[in-house]
């Protein structure tokens, strides 16, 4: 009668736990999004995004999968508590490749946002996407070159001119002639500034990734449980 009860405690314990492993799904989705967006929205970065994208691929899989476990522990189905054992552990490994794969990435955004930005400013004038690219990253973040508005030494003959959107108050050729004069235009550049924006949110995709594995652990041991009670032929209705 103790296993009885002890099995049925595990069952309704495997229905919170995925309600609240459809929580985490969401969690992840949004995390995912999250930090995708703000890759994408910075047009520096067009290399490294699979981390994001790994990890809104598996929060969508959590969604059926956790209608996958209620079922099974509803039907007390012995084969679909399995599954969702081995599908939840699958799921963990891929969480946590896709945690070590953001760290790793994290370390070279400064290597990769520098070789960028000396390829954009120097196309500048020659390509539409870039110059898009850049006037919207300097009016958004209030900065102008890579490191400092002296990056724009190149921009015009008279080298003393910077894009317009580098100015405070943006106005047709407001950056003309204004290189280095602070009361006009913003001398910090834009590197520091997004390389800590986009640091910061591949950090919540790998914190978030290895929170949420751990959660599921919780719920493969209790599928274990469960599968053994079924399997002993109790009944825990």
């Amino acid at each position: 009668m103790a296993v009885e009860g002890g099995a049925k405690c595990v069952k309704y314990l495997l229905f919170f736990f995925n309600f609240i492993f459809w929580l985490c799904g969401l969690a992840l989705i949004v995390l995912g999004i999250l930090v995708q967006t703000a890759i994408r929205n910075t047009a520096i970065i067009k290399a490294y995004t699979g981390s994001p994208v790994v990890v809104i691929i598996v929060g969508v899989i959590i969604f059926f999968i956790a209608f996958f476990g209620c079922c099974g522990a509803w039907k007390e189905n012995q084969c679909m508590v399995t599954m969702f054992a081995v599908l939840l552990s699958l799921i963990i490994i891929t969480e946590i490749g896709a945690a070590i794969t953001g760290y790793i990435y994290r370390e070279k955004v400064s290597d990769l946002l520098n070789e960028r930005f000396k390829v954009m400013i120097a196309g500048y004038n020659k390509t539409e996407e870039d110059r898009t690219a850049l006037d919207s990253l300097q009016k958004e973040l209030k900065c102008c070159g890579a490191n400092s508005s002296n990056d724009w030494e190149n921009f015009s003959s008279t080298h003393k001119s910077v894009p317009d959107s580098c100015c405070k108050n943006v106005t047709k050729g407001c950056g003309t002639g204004a290189m280095g004069d602070a009361s006009i235009i913003y001398t910090d550049g834009c590197q520091p500034a997004l390389e800590k924006y986009i640091k910061d949110r591949i950090l919540w995709v790998a914190v978030g990734a290895l929170v949420i594995a751990f959660v599921q652990v919780t719920g493969i041991v209790l599928a274990c449980i469960l599968s053994r009670a079924i399997r002993s032929g109790y009944e825990v209705m």
